[in-house]
Order: C-alpha cells, then sequence, then structure tokens
C-alpha cells in the first residue's frame, strides 16, 4: 500500500469510529427518552436500567450502526478529498477510482467480518439478557408466538398436544402424547394434567398421567403420578417468541430452525428471515463502502453540506428498504432467503452501476 492509501485508512477509520460512538450515544438517548415511562411504571430503576440493560444493549446496537457508521465516514471522507482538489491532483497522476478504492475496501470487509463474528456469536448472548430485561420491563417486549392449543410432531407418527404453556415456569398443562403405527393406526397414548421441564436430566416429567395402549384385541390403560420421558420437543419449541433467534448463535439458530421443521411448526418465515440476515447483514459493510466512493467522489457547489444530505438520502432509503423488506419475508409474501438478501443486492447493483458510470 502506498503512503496515500494508510492515510486513507488513518482517516477513515478515526471517522468511523467517532461515529459509531455518536449514534451509540444517540441511539440510547432516543431510547430512553422513548421508553422511560414503562422504566418508572414497572420499577425498574437507574441501576438496572445503565447498569444492566444499556450496558447490555450496546453491542446490539454496534451491529445495526455499523454500516451506517461506516458509509457516513466514507460520504464525508471521500466529499473532503473531493472539495480540497486531492482527488483530482490523484486522477491527474493516474489514479483511478478503482484504485482509489482499495483502502475502502479494506475497511468494508475488515467491517463485514467484524460484524459476522460479532452479531453471530457476541451479540446473541447479551442479547439473552435484553430480551429478558424487555420481558419484565417493556410493555412492547416480544410476545410468545404460541400460547394455548400447540402441537408439535416429537417424532415421525407421534404428535405432542399441549393446552396451554407457561414459558416462566416450564410447564405444559392438558398434555396429549399420540403415537401412530402403520395405516395411522392410534397406538399408543398419553394424557396428563401437567408437565415439567426437568433441566438436570435434560427430559420430561409427566404428572397425573393416564396411559393406554391400542390393539385389534384390546385396549389397555395405566394410572401413574408421575412419568419421564425423553421427547425431540424442547422448552424453546413450545415457548417461540419473535426475537427467539437474537439471542441464538449461527449454530443454535440453525439447530432451533432445525428444531422447528422437524416438530411440525408451520410458521417459520420469521425466524428463517432473522437466520438469514446474520449472513447477509454484514455484506451491507462494503455494500456501503461500494456505495459511497463513487456516489462522494464528485466535487459539488454547495461542499461537504449536499455531500452529506445525498449520503443521508440514500441511507434512509436502504434503511427504508430493509424494513420493508424484512415484514415481506416474515408474512411469506416474499421467499425469507430473498427478503434478508435482496436490499443488500439490490443496492450492490446500484452500487457497481454508479462505480461504471463514474470518471474512471
Amino acid at each position: 500500500m502506498t503512503t496515500f492509501d494508510l492515510h486513507i485508512l488513518r482517516r477513515l477509520t478515526t471517522g468511523f469510529l467517532f461515529l459509531l460512538m455518536i449514534l451509540i450515544v444517540f441511539f440510547i438517548v432516543l431510547h430512553y427518552v422513548e421508553y422511560i415511562d414503562d422504566f418508572m411504571d414497572r420499577g425498574a430503576s437507574m441501576a438496572q436500567v445503565f447498569g444492566v440493560y444499556y450496558p447490555n444493549l450496546i453491542p446490539d446496537i454496534i451491529r445495526l450502526t455499523t454500516p451506517l457508521a461506516l458509509f457516513l465516514a466514507c460520504v464525508y471522507l471521500t466529499g473532503k478529498l473531493a472539495q480540497e482538489y486531492q482527488l483530482l491532483a490523484l486522477h491527474t497522476s493516474g489514479v483511478s477510482l478503482r484504485r482509489l478504492l482499495l483502502p475502502y475496501l479494506v475497511v468494508g470487509i475488515l467491517a463485514a467480518a467484524f460484524l459476522f463474528a460479532f452479531g453471530g456469536w457476541v451479540v446473541p448472548k447479551s442479547n439473552q439478557i435484553v430480551i429478558d430485561y424487555e420481558q419484565q420491563f417493556l410493555k412492547d417486549a416480544p410476545r410468545q408466538v404460541d400460547v394455548t392449543d400447540i402441537h408439535r410432531q416429537n417424532r415421525p407418527g407421534s404428535i405432542l398436544s399441549v393446552g396451554y404453556y407457561d414459558r416462566n415456569a416450564r410447564m405444559a398443562h392438558r398434555v396429549t402424547l399420540l403415537r401412530y403405527g402403520s395405516r395411522q393406526r392410534l397406538e399408543h397414548r398419553i394424557d396428563a394434567g401437567r408437565m415439567s421441564w426437568n433441566d438436570s436430566l435434560s427430559l420430561w416429567r409427566m404428572h397425573d398421567v393416564i396411559e393406554r395402549s391400542f390393539s385389534p384385541e384390546r385396549q389397555d390403560h395405566v394410572q401413574r403420578r408421575e412419568l419421564d420421558t425423553l421427547l425431540q420437543v424442547l422448552p424453546r419449541d413450545l415457548a417461540r417468541t419473535e426475537r427467539d433467534i437474537e439471542s441464538m448463535t449461527i449454530p443454535e439458530a440453525r439447530e432451533y430452525l432445525a428444531s422447528l421443521r422437524r416438530s411440525g411448526v408451520q410458521e417459520v418465515s420469521r425466524p428463517e428471515v432473522s437466520y438469514y440476515s446474520m449472513f447477509s447483514y454484514p455484506v451491507a459493510a462494503v455494500v456501503v463502502v461500494l456505495l459511497s466512493v463513487p456516489l462522494s467522489s464528485v466535487r459539488r457547489r454547495r461542499g461537504q453540506a449536499i455531500q452529506l444530505a445525498i449520503g443521508l438520502f440514500v441511507a434512509f432509503i436502504y434503511l427504508a428498504l430493509l424494513k420493508i423488506s424484512e415484514p415481506l419475508g416474515y408474512a411469506g409474501a416474499l421467499p425469507p432467503l430473498v427478503a434478508s438478501w435482496l436490499p443488500h443486492l439490490a443496492f450492490a447493483v446500484v452500487a457497481l452501476v454508479l462505480m461504471a458510470t463514474s470518471r474512471k
């Protein structure tokens, strides 16, 4: 790398970190102003809010704002170089815009790798605390998707039905477990008044059990006070919320989705969109770099102000497209994979067009 590449790397990194810090503070202030009534009404102390909740929320804020901070830093730096005629001097000396893009791309690729690792393994751990806290103190906490009349496939030919599931106590009420044999004939049925999860043994303990066996010749039944049973259906399969994936690492999320499909859950679009976004969102760091450099490399009469205004406008459209595509994926209007990748691919195409049509 040349001296000028290192100069851009240093200034871009410094600007990016500064903007990231500003966005974190701005996000926390806005969030606190919006939810201060919830905190006060539900008895959250300032020590809990600023000593537990927001410190654990910061990793997710970093994940969310990193592409925006990098985009604004690129727009500001490139615009400043253009206004000071430094880009013009580089062009006249034979340095093309594509060559100038090299240090920007280095930062973008490093940011994308950071987002993938940080968002895939670090952020989910802090989100577990955040989501538990929001369940206790915020009105807009993630709601449970299934509460009553829950039906899950335990394994092929075996269906578990639950009348009501208490997420906090890990207790299922009015439980029925059916097992079918060949020709879809019912062979075995277990009815229990309640079923609790035994964490130490990793199994379900049924209480007040009536166990029935069916054959063409006879029907037998046995009453038991308790019955321990191993099921493929786990507590998380019965207590799904809208934001389950956010508190799981990538391997855990992959296993969770496989468990949902195996247990016969129909509505998996939302967790699938969240899972695929773990892979697509880091790409935004590279896309914003490809987009920002040709967008702000032209010297404009109104200087830096117009450059930043254009940058903010483009960033707003990018975020708006993200917010539009995700609900379409949740509702099934778009395949979850398409919903998670569409905004990034669309703006990547725009960035490549700008690169192709900009001054070389």
